[in-house]
């Protein structure tokens, strides 16, 4: 299998009152199609800020982040856009990365019209594709209509895979999966 994904001497800095932090610091790593990484160190050690570093979320202080052979920190804010749709996120806190004023079915929905994958005109097309997110990841219909505060931390996060799941990507980061 071909390798989708090459880290090579990423790092991250943050200017603070009390001087540079230095959260990630030469990582280097080759990822392959179907293969999945662990990352794993104590708390504060880096390991969400180099996903975040990764999927430039984070803009990294340095290194290349090569995916499909492309290193994507040379991309400018149009041409990162359209690669987001193949690199995605499950963000570790599900409630504080959910709009609270959409419903389960909107913020489902919402990185398929962002990316273009439909128009906003196509809302049965849409809610197909939102109610097929739903139940591969286990969530009843009867909550499409709901808002995160209603929702316990498991639905939530379901919700968050859902989303990321939603455009097929080729990449997903998994920030703290349970």
């Amino acid at each position: 299998m071909a390798e989708i994904l090459r880290v090579e001497d990423l790092t991250k800095y943050f200017a603070t009152k009390k001087g540079t932090l230095h959260a990630v610091d030469g990582v280097t790593f080759g990822l392959r199609e179907g293969q999945t990484l662990g990352i794993v160190g104590e708390s504060g050690c880096g390991k969400s800020t180099l996903g975040r570093a990764i999927l430039r979320l984070h803009e990294p202080t340095g290194g290349k982040v090569i995916f499909d052979g492309e290193n994507i920190l040379e991309y400018d804010k149009q041409k990162m856009k359209q690669k987001r749709s193949d690199m995605q996120i499950i963000f570790q806190d599900p409630y504080s990365s959910l709009n609270p004023r959409m419903t389960v079915s909107q913020s489902i929905a919402a990185p398929l019209l962002i990316q273009g994958v439909y128009k906003a005109n196509e809302k049965d097309k849409i809610q197909k594709k939102v109610d097929e997110m739903m139940d591969l990841v286990g969530l009843a219909k009867r909550f499409a209509n709901s808002y995160p505060h209603e929702l316990d931390g498991g639905r939530r996060q379901r919700i968050g895979i859902a989303r990321a799941l939603s455009l097929n990507p080729k990449f997903i980061v998994c920030d703290e999966p349970v």
